[in-house]
C-alpha cells in the first residue's frame, strides 16, 4: 500500500463505517479490514472501506437467525457461569456487523431478560440466576470499554438504583447506551441512598437529567425519597424513573418524578434525547 493522500486514519474509517473506533480495530486484526502500520498509525484505502461495508457479513440483520441463536447460547453460557465463552459470544458479533449498542439491545439484554423470567416461573434456581448475574457484571464490564464518548458533549445523566435495590445491571446497561449518545453519565450504581444521591447531584454543573431505575418491588417510599432529595439540591432538572418495578406514567408521578421510561432497554436512552431536545430547544429558540 502506498501511504499518502488516498489513505484514511482507523478512525475516519471507523466513522465511515458506522462502529466504533475498537470494532474497526477489530476488523483489522481479523483481517476483514487490510490496514497498513505507519508508526503508531494504522492507515488504510477507502476502497477497503467501501468494499467492507457492502460485503455481505458486513450487518446483521435485527431478528435474524443467527441472533436469535446466539442469545440462547448466550443464556446458557451466562447460566453455567462461562464467563470466557459469554465473552467470546459477545465478541463474534462485535467483528460481525453488531455495533456495541446493537449487542446490547439484541444479545445482552434478551438473555438477562430471559434469565430473570426463568427466575420468578421458578425454572432458574437463585444460585443459577447469582451466576448468571455475576458472569453479565463481566461480560457487559468489558463491553463498556467499547462505548466512549462520541462527538459534541450533550451534558451529564446521573443514573442510580435506589436504596434497598441491589441490581446495577439495568443501570449499567443504560449508561452505556447513554455514552454511545454523547452524553457524560455520572454513574451510581444500585443500593444507594437518598442522601449520596442528592449529593451528588449537588455536585454537577451541565445536568441533563437524573435516572432512578428501580427493579426491585417494594421500595416506593425509597424511590420517593431519592426523587426528593434531588429536588432539594436540582429542582429544575427532569426526573425519569424506570425499572421494572415501575409501573406506569401515573406510577411515576406519585412517586414525584417528571416521567417514565417505560420498561424498554433502550427507554432511557429515548427520554433523555427528547430531554435533551427540549433544554437545547429553550437555549436556541427557533427564530420565526
Amino acid at each position: 500500500m502506498v501511504v499518502g493522500a488516498e489513505t484514511m486514519t482507523l478512525r475516519e474509517a471507523a466513522d465511515s463505517l458506522g462502529v466504533h473506533y475498537m470494532t474497526a480495530y477489530r476488523y483489522v486484526r481479523q483481517g476483514r479490514l487490510p490496514a497498513e502500520r505507519l508508526g503508531a498509525e494504522w492507515r488504510i484505502r477507502p476502497a477497503d472501506v467501501k468494499a467492507l461495508r457492502r460485503s455481505p457479513g458486513a450487518k446483521v440483520r435485527r431478528g435474524s437467525a443467527r441472533v436469535k441463536a446466539d442469545r440462547l447460547s448466550l443464556e446458557r453460557r451466562l447460566l453455567a457461569g462461562d464467563i470466557a465463552g459469554a465473552w467470546w459470544l459477545v465478541d463474534s458479533h462485535l467483528g460481525g456487523g453488531l455495533d456495541p449498542p446493537g449487542v446490547l439491545l439484541q444479545l445482552v439484554a434478551p438473555a438477562l431478560c430471559s434469565i430473570g423470567e426463568g427466575w420468578a416461573n421458578g425454572s432458574v434456581s437463585v444460585a443459577e440466576e447469582h451466576r448468571a448475574t455475576a458472569a453479565a457484571q463481566r461480560v457487559i464490564g468489558r463491553l463498556g470499554l467499547q462505548f466512549g464518548r462520541r462527538g459534541k458533549d450533550r451534558g451529564t445523566v446521573a443514573l442510580a438504583a435506589p436504596s434497598g435495590d441491589l441490581h446495577t445491571l439495568p443501570v449499567a446497561i443504560a449508561a452505556d447506551l447513554l455514552r454511545w449518545k454523547a452524553f457524560d453519565v455520572l454513574e451510581l450504581g444500585g443500593n444507594l441512598p437518598a442522601v449520596a444521591l442528592g449529593q451528588a447531584v449537588a455536585d454537577e454543573q451541565r445536568l441533563v437529567a437524573v435516572g432512578i431505575v428501580s427493579t426491585t418491588s417494594g421500595l416506593d417510599d425509597e424511590v420517593a425519597a431519592s426523587v426528593r432529595a434531588v429536588r432539594t439540591v436540582a429542582p429544575d432538572v427532569p426526573i425519569f424513573l424506570g425499572g421494572l418495578s415501575i409501573r406506569s406514567t401515573a406510577h411515576a408521578r406519585r412517586l414525584g418524578g417528571d416521567t417514565w421510561t417505560g420498561s424498554g432497554t433502550n427507554a432511557a436512552v429515548e427520554t433523555v434525547e427528547r430531554l435533551a431536545g427540549s433544554i437545547e430547544g429553550r437555549r436556541h429558540p427557533r427564530v420565526a
